[in-house]
């Protein structure tokens, strides 16, 4: 029997939710279980193309606004009603979970999951629609998924992580792709013209909480230091033409590579001595993985949850310490000879091949259970 799961999310474009969600997709076992999406922007997401590939749907809705708050429902409604085959909604837009579920409760979907991608978000306008939000999600939920345990505690509260009635499941990926190799990172130096470069890297969507203003502040301390450092950035975002702007206040545009959006992730890590991550926030920070899955050394924010650190090769810094302080942490890993570290993600059950078959055994049971 094939079951077909609605995933939640905002729109399937390259970022740490959707690119997770991706990998369990393409290595779930598709004759048993299926995935659609229901997404919130009516654009084109970057994967949707490949969604389609894999006889995956998606459906839009218009995006959450608390001025036209009784719209959004009438159209979760309309759709629910609409779509009376689904059995499993998965939800991954944190607190605004609470919506779709809702939705999904009114139209009799038994199983129904909130799933924590993110933890401690810092105040900001948004925040009493947060905290309503997140005060009613488990009265429609059913399960409680998350990335790590901290986030678990932050969308769920205590009282439910205290009873253990999340379940964390891990921002798995397929690591053998990542494993360092010597070729691959001379080769692709090669074609970005940074041969014998002191390279720094960061992965993330421009946006305040990756902290990018603070990034560019550190390397700007590495490259006076070193001048034959460069900064690799790859990602996309609202932010980027305002850092791009501070970058040239700063004379360093020739030491700054802006890759955009990219499919090979996995080549790009392995060009990089140390891996950046001064994030403000972070459910997990799965590129921190993915860094260390390329035995690229990590120097991140203490806001990078406990389970994401691996290997010995990841290090914590303070956003208070100031950026010349984050770039003579970053200067000491410099001459770090990359190794393997397969073994260490697979011990630590961040390989997506037995995470998929976590979740497609979730999936599949939860339904038996109800016959």
């Amino acid at each position: 029997m094939l079951i077909r799961i609605l995933h939640i999310v905002t729109k399937m474009d390259a970022a740490g939710i959707e690119t997770l969600l991706m990998n369990f997709y393409r290595n779930i076992d598709r004759t048993k279980v299926q995935f659609d999406f229901l997404t919130h922007r009516s654009e084109k997401g970057f994967y949707d193309d490949e969604i389609s590939e894999l006889g995956g749907r998606i459906y839009t809705v218009p995006a959450i606004n608390p001025f036209k708050h009784q719209q959004y429902l009438n159209s979760l409604d309309e759709f629910f009603d609409n779509h009376r085959e689904y059995k499993i909604v998965h939800s991954h837009i944190n607190t605004y979970s609470m919506y779709p579920l809702r939705a999904a409760m009114k139209a009799g979907v038994p199983i129904r999951i909130a799933h924590s991608h993110i933890a401690n978000v810092p105040f900001d306008l948004k925040t009493p629609f947060r905290i309503y939000t997140k005060s009613k999600l488990t009265k429609y939920s059913t399960h409680n998924f998350a990335c790590s345990e901290m986030a678990g505690l932050w969308l769920f509260g205590r009282e439910i992580a205290s009873n253990g009635t999340f379940k964390v499941i891990n921002n798995s990926i397929d690591a053998s792709k990542y494993v360092y190799n010597e070729v691959t990172q001379k080769n692709i130096r090669k074609q970005m013209d940074i041969e014998g470069k002191f390279v720094i890297g960061h992965i993330g969507r421009f946006s305040k909480q990756k902290n990018h203003f603070f990034l560019v502040d550190i390397f700007h301390e590495i490259y006076k230091k070193d001048p034959n450092s460069v900064l690799v950035l790859i990602g996309e975002g609202p932010l980027q033409s305002s850092i791009e702007k501070k970058i040239e206040e700063l004379k360093l545009k020739e030491s700054v590579i802006f890759t955009g959006v990219s499919t090979n992730v996995n080549e790009l890590l392995q060009v990089m001595d140390v891996f950046v991550f001064p994030s403000r926030f972070e459910g997990l920070g799965i590129v921190a993985v993915e860094a260390q899955a390329a035995g690229v050394p990590c120097i991140v924010s203490e806001y990078i949850p406990e389970e994401a650190f691996i290997t010995n090769i990841i290090e914590k810094i303070s956003l208070s310490k100031s950026p010349n302080e984050w770039a003579n942490a970053i200067l000491k890993l410099g001459n770090h000879k990359k190794k393997n570290t397969l073994q260490e993600i697979n011990k630590a059950k961040f390989d997506i091949a037995e995470q998929k078959n976590e979740l497609e055994y979730f999936y599949l049971n939860s339904l038996k259970e109800l016959i």
